[in-house]
């Protein structure tokens, strides 16, 4: 299904809508859930940070979704407070939703994408067990090996984390097939 946007004049891919994957004509279907992101990352539990993806625009914008529960190994448990994920760990899971946006292409899907840096990051309030985090990443610059994204998370519809991300694109290792 293609929406078009109020505020913007362009297509978005929302739920129950296929997305080109690679040349051999397989589509992602959204929305992705875990299984279907394990096969574009190569992340697995319990550093795969992204429940599922709602929303693909390719080469432009996403929105992942990432369920916090009290089970998760990552939660920082301070005395007297209650327990919160950690800043590095939500701003991993915003990298990781980008990832996504980029390693769906069919040109990058054999190539490993690394997380060069992070500037102007700024969290600005905690993530407890039983929040949604949104996740949205939008792409500022887009190159053949390289390109910046921005990254917003939110919790109930309020910014917890913000900050902008600078990734390259390598080529696997010889014999590395996940």
């Amino acid at each position: 299904m293609v929406v078009t946007a109020p505020a913007r004049a362009r297509a978005i891919f929302t739920t129950s809508c296929q997305v080109p994957f690679d040349d051999n004509g397989r589509v992602l279907t959204l929305p992705l859930d875990y299984t279907a992101i394990e096969r574009i990352l190569p992340h697995r539990y319990p550093f795969l940070l992204v429940d599922r993806v709602t929303e693909l625009e390719p080469d432009k914008r996403i929105v992942g979704i990432k369920n916090i529960s009290l089970n998760e190994r990552f939660l920082a448990h301070t005395a007297g407070e209650p327990p919160s994920l950690p800043p590095t760990i939500l701003t991993e899971a915003v990298a990781q939703v980008g990832a996504i946006l980029i390693l769906s292409k069919a040109e990058n899907r054999e190539k490993l994408i690394y997380f060069m840096g992070i500037e102007r990051v700024r969290f600005r309030a905690p993530v407890h067990p039983g929040d949604v985090v949104e996740i949205e990443a939008i792409v500022r610059r887009l190159r053949s090996r390289m390109g910046v994204l921005s990254g917003r998370a939110r919790v109930n519809g309020k910014v917890v984390c913000h900050g902008t991300m600078t990734f390259a694109l390598g080529e696997r290792p010889a014999g590395d097939q996940s």
